[in-house]
């Protein structure tokens, strides 16, 4: 019992305490960093400085797995590739390319679309951001017609859906804007569309 009390008061030490502890290794291996042909190493002393290994952008990508892992001896993997797909994009700088809420291949098939539609009927309803965006495309149409060469029309096949309108486009295009040199469409604001308020247009032929 005696025994137990002198235990249960007794004062314990650092150094005690220091003893008990297992032995942790002090050295720290090398890092090597490549810059050019030369190579630079340094030791790290302090093991929660040490830089991470793995980066998304300015992000940390697992920083616990990429603190452990010390066999690289280059920051080229330390970067991803951001493409300019449909989740990531790149900044602009100035590029005024209407996107209309969708990628670029399937962006075009709507604008030939249109194109084709309103060549066909000569007056069509739709968004304002997709009747300014098809404007350029119908005066491009209709400047390959007025041209009439068998080149302009093969890029003009190759654009507009339906072959017929393409022949009734040469056709008509020299004696009805053989006078004009451009503006060749309208576009004629209307009321917004009911259910999301879209602000809509009449695009027509002059």
């Amino acid at each position: 019992m005696a025994c137990a009390s002198s235990t249960a008061f007794a004062t314990w030490s650092m150094s005690s305490l220091k003893a008990a502890l297992p032995s942790v290794p002090t050295q720290n291996p090398p890092l090597r960093f490549s810059i050019g042909s030369s190579q630079t190493r340094f030791r790290v002393s302090n093991p929660s400085s040490r830089p991470l290994q793995s980066f998304v952008g300015l992000a940390p990508l697992h920083p616990l797995l990429s603190l452990s892992s010390q066999d690289s001896t280059s920051f080229e993997h330390t970067f991803t590739v951001i493409d300019n797909g449909g989740r990531f994009f790149a900044m602009r700088h100035g590029r005024k390319v209407p996107k209309l809420n969708r990628p670029p291949d399937q962006r075009r098939a709507l604008l030939r679309g249109l194109t084709t539609q309103l060549l066909k009927h000569g007056r069509i309803k739709t968004t304002r951001a997709r009747a300014s965006a098809m404007r350029k495309y119908v005066d491009k149409m209709i400047t390959l017609a007025k041209d009439g060469s068998l080149h302009k029309r093969r890029q003009a096949l190759g654009f507009i859906y339906e072959k017929q309108i393409v022949h009734a486009l040469f056709a008509e295009v020299p004696e009805r804007y053989g006078e004009r040199n451009g503006g060749y469409t309208r576009i004629i604001r209307t009321l917004p569309r009911r259910g999301d308020n879209a602000p809509m247009a009449y695009i027509e032929l002059v």
